[in-house]
């Protein structure tokens, strides 16, 4: 039964997802270029535009909202605490077959690139914490793994996952990506931030 309810919730959020990316797709303003790469719709800051930093928000060129999450220590950590350094938030769960495939890639990019990575699990969606840890233990993550109770996802209004935000130095989302990214595309977008 459980299994049920947690398909019909993935269903509704994956139509949800889909509706919503279309309506924006329809009214996106000047500020946010949509390419398709791979299959998957990501967004990108045209060059040469200037950025409002002030402006808190999810698009492209806004400032990315700061959050307070526990990692799996139990240690309190926020997004501003990375103010100086590149980051990549991404949202992911155990239980998600794209989220599995591109963390080896993840790993990859965070042992080699001066980057960040803040993995957010969705673990409202998840079995147990040991899960969790499990799963960081079984890919050898080393990069800090966050447990968000729906609070940050929420004001993230992510729906499918994986999805991964990349916030430059100053605290502004240089690029949003839905679906799995590879090391090529990790790359390609750390090498257009400040």
């Amino acid at each position: 039964m459980k299994k049920y309810i947690i398909i019909a919730v993935l269903v509704g959020m994956f139509g949800w997802a889909i509706y919503d990316f279309v309506s924006e797709s329809d009214e996106s303003g000047t500020n946010e270029e949509n390419v398709e790469e791979d299959g998957f719709m990501i967004s990108s800051d045209p060059e040469g535009e200037e950025v409002d930093e002030s402006k808190v928000g999810l698009d492209v060129g806004s400032k990315a909202p700061d959050f307070e999450l526990e990692n799996l220590d139990g240690e309190t950590v926020k997004l501003s605490d990375y103010r100086g350094q590149k980051v990549m938030l991404n949202f992911w769960a155990t239980w998600c077959p794209p989220c599995r495939a591109e963390m080896p890639d993840m790993q990859k990019f965070y042992e080699e690139k001066d980057i960040e990575i803040l993995a957010i699990d969705l673990f409202e969606t998840e079995q147990s914490l040991m899960d969790v840890r499990n799963f960081r233990d079984d890919f050898k993550l080393t990069f800090p793994i966050l447990i968000d109770e729906g609070d940050v996802s929420t004001e993230y209004q992510i729906l499918p996952i994986p999805t991964s935000y990349f916030v430059d130095s100053e605290g502004i989302i240089s690029h949003k990506s839905m679906g799995a990214m590879n090391y090529e595309m990790m790359i390609k977008e750390y090498e257009k931030m400040d």
